[in-house]
């Protein structure tokens, strides 16, 4: 039976997810639009979108998905005060609900001479109502691209999974945790699903064969766990981890069991990786509410890795320590304090195309 699901599945087909370093084609946006993401700032927030495809064009084109034809001359209007290469942008007319395309957006599998899109049915994290706009965008991508859509589904029900609650290192083995997916009471995208099943999807669906659970993410994440907060992959066999080292801070004891839990990963090959520690920086709040901000939230891009920096001592510790790991790139940061008023910063926006 299992050999029949595979069949239907890209793994039956031979295709998994490429690892974020492996080269693009492209980087997909989506232009801020929903003043509610963040309240008082979506100015400020469409100069960072310049900022950030002002770091990723240089390397690939710039995917960007725009409600309309006045929402896309607005974002030209931005691009070019700010000195950005429109000409490395190709907008993309589909309304969005929000703009976390990390989530919401195409999650691209690959193999040789071929690649596809998963849909993974976006639901808002099970948490918000607005996503049905959203939840097109892998349909209207491939559609776009002239590419394979796979619909991801755990026997007659949708599969739902959101890319910033995985991390891959390209040759077999995910990181995801259990407050994101396994949890039994909140935000359950996927009632009835053990861990069995679960991670029967991921093998189906992305072509892993190792799958490594940590437990929970950082407090103030909406995602409730989601891993590019937490833990992230650098190469095939070294990890960056955050790390809080202030006994007083929240989110201090939750790492700490997770810095317990990593010692037991072991990759695809049996091996054990490196893990390198990843400072946090000073808590922020909005409202009386802790904000999820963290450096492990970069994105890996051809021309860059681009970094959420939050005005913070740290900024620079955790520049240089991602500096030392990515040699074949300038590592640089972004401006990220405004950004993390809506629960995300860099990974949550960006969704990676590998080149095939």
């Amino acid at each position: 039976m299992q050999n029949k699901i595979m069949a239907k599945t890209p793994a039956g087909f031979g295709f998994s997810m490429p690892a974020e370093w492996e080269p693009h084609e492209a980087t997909w946006l989506a232009w801020p639009h929903n003043p509610t993401d963040w309240p008082g700032k979506l100015d400020s927030i469409r100069w960072v979108y310049t900022e950030i495809v002002r770091k990723i064009s240089p390397g690939e084109t710039v995917r960007m998905l725009a409600g309309s034809a006045a929402q896309e001359q607005l974002a030209r209007r931005y691009l070019a005060r700010a000195g950005a290469d429109a000409g490395r942008v190709e907008f993309i007319m589909h309304p969005t609900n929000r703009g976390w395309t990390r989530d919401s957006g195409p999650v691209f599998v690959r193999r040789p001479g071929e690649t596809a899109i998963v849909h993974f049915h976006f639901n808002a994290w099970a948490k918000y109502p607005d996503w049905r706009k959203d939840r097109r965008v892998p349909e209207i991508a491939a559609g776009r691209l002239g590419m394979q859509l796979f619909r991801a589904k755990r026997g007659a029900r949708k599969f739902v999974l959101e890319g910033g609650g995985i991390d891959v290192n390209g040759r077999g083995t995910l990181i995801t945790t259990e407050e994101c997916y396994l949890h039994p009471t909140v935000q359950v995208r996927n009632p009835g699903l053990g861990r069995e099943q679960f991670e029967a999807s991921l093998r189906e669906y992305l072509g892993v064969t190792n799958v490594f659970w940590l437990g929970n993410g950082i407090v103030g994440d909406d995602t409730h766990g989601h891993v590019d907060d937490l833990c992230r992959f650098v190469n095939a066999n070294t990890l960056v981890m955050i790390r809080e080292d202030d006994p007083g801070d929240i989110n201090h004891r939750p790492l700490a069991e997770n810095w317990e839990r990593i010692q037991d990963l072991r990759l695809e090959d049996g091996s054990k990786p490196e893990v390198v520690a990843l400072p946090m920086p000073g808590p922020l709040y909005y409202d009386g509410d802790r904000l999820p901000a963290s450096y492990a939230n970069f994105y890996i891009a051809n021309a860059a890795v681009i970094v959420p920096t939050f005005n913070d001592p740290n900024d620079r510790v955790a520049l240089g320590i991602l500096g030392e790991l990515f040699r074949d790139r300038p590592v640089v940061g972004i401006h990220a304090v405004d950004l993390v008023l809506g629960f995300g910063t860099l990974h949550c926006l960006t969704q990676q195309q590998p080149a095939q």
